[in-house]
């Protein structure tokens, strides 16, 4: 069995690398090639476990057109309309999925029966605290995201940043950008799915940026 990827592990490794690789290798243009190499690496590793873990958890309880359809639905829902190709397999009493993910194609399959037991002890999920940002151009807008209690803010925004990088990259974004959208931050996170940064370890608390509000606290001296 794949060993569970952490998303904090992952960032830790690829801060790691940032770090080292332009101190021993000398040849920079090769830092970046073997640091995005190693990132497409972990968001691979990634996007495979989260596909398999949906295929064992998801119900199917037979393999009638309106279940096979309930299925579709979801596996569109996490996955995205149109990227997704379920066909009922009879004889293995299965439905065998395929997904295209961001030009990649996952395969899988789901029995026919209830979910079963899991034996394992569940995996532990941590709880999210806030996380509010801002830009360095407008920093009374804030936006208060959220991320996993495991994540440090700095984890968390390197989390952020290459999830942003990640999502404009997808063919969702490439899409976007086509269609003129601006590749800025306020765009990235009315839009980015929240499976992609449930994935990074955080999530939206509000769809909707707030304005900070500013106060002034007086200092009051009691009299004597």
């Amino acid at each position: 069995m794949a060993k569970k990827q952490n998303p904090n592990r992952n960032a830790e490794v690829l801060a790691l690398l940032k770090d080292i690789l332009p101190k021993a290798v000398g040849d920079q243009s090769l830092v970046k090639k073997i640091y995005s190499a190693c990132e497409e690496q972990i968001s691979t590793r990634v996007k495979v476990e989260s596909f398999d873990k949906f295929c064992t958890r998801v119900e199917l309880p037979n393999l009638e057109e309106a279940s096979v359809e309930e299925l579709q639905r979801q596996f569109e829902e996490n996955f995205g309309n149109g990227n997704v190709t379920i066909v009922a397999d009879e004889k293995k009493n299965t439905a065998q999925v395929e997904v295209k993910v961001d030009g990649e194609v996952l395969k899988g399959a789901v029995k026919v029966g209830p979910r079963e037991e899991e034996n394992e002890d569940p995996e532990f999920k941590p709880k999210f605290v806030p996380f509010p940002i801002s830009l360095e151009s407008d920093p009374e807008l804030v936006w208060v995201l959220g991320r996993g209690e495991t994540l440090t803010t700095e984890e968390a925004a390197i989390q952020l940043s290459k999830i942003q990088d990640d999502f404009w990259g997808s063919k969702t974004g490439q899409n976007l950008l086509r269609k003129r959208v601006e590749r800025i931050f306020p765009e990235f996170i009315s839009r980015v799915p929240a499976k992609m940064l449930s994935e990074g370890g955080l999530k939206r608390h509000y769809k909707e940026p707030e304005a900070l509000k500013q106060i002034r606290v007086e200092s009051v001296v009691k009299k004597k």
